[in-house]
């Protein structure tokens, strides 16, 4: 069950959509243009291919282990951590202040579809680390970060988030666990917390957890939630590692996927209190909790477009080779390989077309972040933030929602034999499923959409990206081409779907807000379709520019061609979305409760 990391798609969406060029001018990230980024993406592929990959069958058919409050990897799994650690690869995109190299979010998140495509049960432990690095060099204060951060950031211990615990899933308000203050200025933790990714394990030297908890007297409900830094292992004053803290892994779950991922079930202080550090201010946890999340959430959808690329792979690999019926065209004289079928190449195309959509559209996202955080000018940071926050959920979102449709494709290719577990395709479908639902189920990303992201700004930046893709659609008219002419037409007719459910949202959410989250989730998928479809026609555009110039014929035609069919048989739902959102609210909402 080979891998290969699809290298030049990246780097066409990194140079041509992105624009890495315009990236390496801006202040800090003067050495990160195309050629560092080929350079890096390289050296990852030989990296997740030859040793991600192989062992990612092997933690599906033998799992983390728990025994006794401890927690065993997969076998190969800690000495292919020592290997991503050794080489750097957890600190890609951190501050070199830190021991990281500072490189682009454009650059990293190419770099992680890579090693969530090669084994996403592994490439979950520094995703949860990333995010527990984000968090602290945002609220953290200097004296913490000095202990905490160039360890984390060098991979030597890794992080975590403890948000769940068994009252308290996405409503954070219920929240239990209790933070009590010591006269040296730390606290003791006391609590259960639940579904804690890599939360215990044998891979690093230290676990460095992010708690949520409540210090006595604070404001109930969301408001009176504080963050802690509660590390596995005390650290002494030289830096090394100590005694142990009290918290410990009381179980690990049993998953339908995902399985070489410890899951934990957390217990703070039952031999008198975990010692825990306090981020930032008291009271403000879940503020810098959500830094942590919308890392998170970025790279949840990532997962998502990487599990797609893997089934896509396997569906074609096997495609090639099973020989099944005579072509419907009479093109070969007997029963050849299945990828003759019409059906089977549509099942294929849209696997694909899923795939390089949500790819570009990560690509071009992670682009708008560098420019928030890093370009001189404040308006154009305000701007690339605000395009960064709105296709957060739809990547998050979207992007998991399409990989279970890819997934289950990839199963279908494969027909009977792909019901089988030993044929490989069966674990890509089932670790799919959890990316709609950890860090935000897909209903929260598209409360998030309709909230904060729409209806907030009375869909001022919906409607500002709505201009940016006329624009697109502009060009295309003026390209003329069969293809460009097609794009064109189905891009428009899905930007006014999008704009008519804009207005809905923006104008209904306070007076009937039962009427507009009905049509939630639908509304994200519409948007999420959109976005893809549109970075999809700018890739068009760029291949049929550098096809005209003779550049790589195949590749650039293969591009147009994926662009042609995503417009052609996926922006084609939006339409039919619009009308369910703002014409069919009632009937989700009118039915007897005691009916169902």
């Amino acid at each position: 069950m080979s891998y290969t990391a699809p290298v030049k798609d990246m780097l066409f969406n990194i140079e041509h959509l992105a624009g890495i060029d315009r990236i390496a001018q801006l202040p800090g990230m003067e050495d990160a243009g195309l050629e560092t980024a080929q350079a890096v993406l390289e050296e990852a592929a030989k990296f997740c291919e030859g040793v991600l990959a192989p062992l990612n069958w092997e933690g599906d058919k033998n799992p983390s282990s728990w025994k006794d409050g401890v927690v065993t990897a997969t076998p190969g799994f800690k000495d292919a951590f020592k290997q991503y650690t050794e080489a750097g690869w957890q600190g890609l995109q951190h501050p070199t202040d830190f021991g990281g190299q500072g490189l682009p979010k454009t650059i990293g998140s190419a770099v992680g579809e890579m090693q969530n495509s090669a084994n996403l049960s592994f490439a979950l432990c520094p995703l949860l680390t990333d995010g527990a690095i984000e968090a602290l060099l945002t609220a953290g204060s200097p004296e913490l970060n000095a202990i905490y951060l160039e360890k984390l950031v060098s991979g030597e211990w890794t992080g975590t988030m403890n948000l769940t615990e068994p009252q308290a899933g996405s409503d954070l308000a219920a929240v239990r666990t209790r933070a009590e203050p010591q006269a040296d200025g730390s606290y003791k933790v006391f609590g259960t917390k639940v579904f804690i990714t890599w939360g215990e394990h044998d891979m690093a030297g230290n676990i460095v957890h992010l708690v949520l908890a409540r210090v006595a007297g604070a404001p109930e409900g969301v408001k009176g939630i504080s963050l802690f830094v509660v590390p596995k292992f005390m650290v002494n004053a030289d830096g090394s590692v100590g005694l142990r803290n009290d918290v410990h892994c009381v179980s690990i779950e049993h998953k339908m996927g995902i399985k070489a991922s410890p899951t934990a079930v957390l217990q703070f202080g039952d031999h008198g209190g975990a010692v825990g550090y306090l981020v930032g201010q008291e009271n403000r946890g879940l503020e810098y909790m959500f830094i942590m999340m919308n890392a998170a959430r970025y790279g949840v959808g990532v997962q998502g477009i990487a599990i797609a690329d893997r089934a896509y792979q396997k569906a074609v690999e096997f495609a090639r080779e099973r020989i099944q019926s005579r072509p419907v065209d009479g093109s070969l004289p007997g029963a050849g390989p299945i990828i003759h079928h019409p059906d089977v190449k549509r099942m294929l195309m849209t696997m694909r077309a899923y795939t390089e959509g949500c790819r570009a559209l990560s690509s071009v996202a992670a682009a708008a972040y560098d420019a928030a955080h890093h370009h001189q000018d404040a308006d154009t940071r305000k701007q690339n933030q605000a395009f960064y926050e709105f296709m957060v959920p739809l990547i998050k979102g979207y992007s998991t929602e399409m990989s279970l449709e890819v997934t289950s494709l990839g199963v279908q290719v494969h027909g009977g034999m792909g019901f089988i577990e030993e044929t490989g395709c069966a674990q890509y479908y089932r670790d799919a499923k959890i990316l709609t639902i950890y860090e935000g189920t897909t209903a929260i990303q598209a409360n998030d959409l309709v909230g904060r992201k729409t209806a907030r700004d009375g869909g001022q930046t919906a409607k500002g990206i709505g201009a940016q893709i006329e624009a697109t659609e502009a060009a295309l008219l003026q390209n003329g081409s069969d293809d460009a002419l097609a794009v064109a037409k189905r891009l428009k007719v899905a930007r006014l779907a999008f704009l008519d459910v804009v207005n809905f949202v923006a104008a209904n959410t306070k007076t009937r807000p039962n009427d507009v989250f009905a049509g939630s989730v639908p509304y994200l998928m519409l948007a999420g379709n959109l976005m893809a479809g549109w970075q999809l026609a700018r890739a068009l555009l760029v291949a049929q520019g550098l096809l005209a110039q003779g550049q790589d014929a195949a590749f650039m035609q293969a591009k147009i061609t994926t662009a042609r069919f995503y417009a052609d048989h996926l922006l084609t739902k939006a339409p039919g979305l619009r009308d369910s959102i703002v014409e069919g609210a009632a009937c989700v909402t009118e039915l007897a409760l005691e009916a169902f």
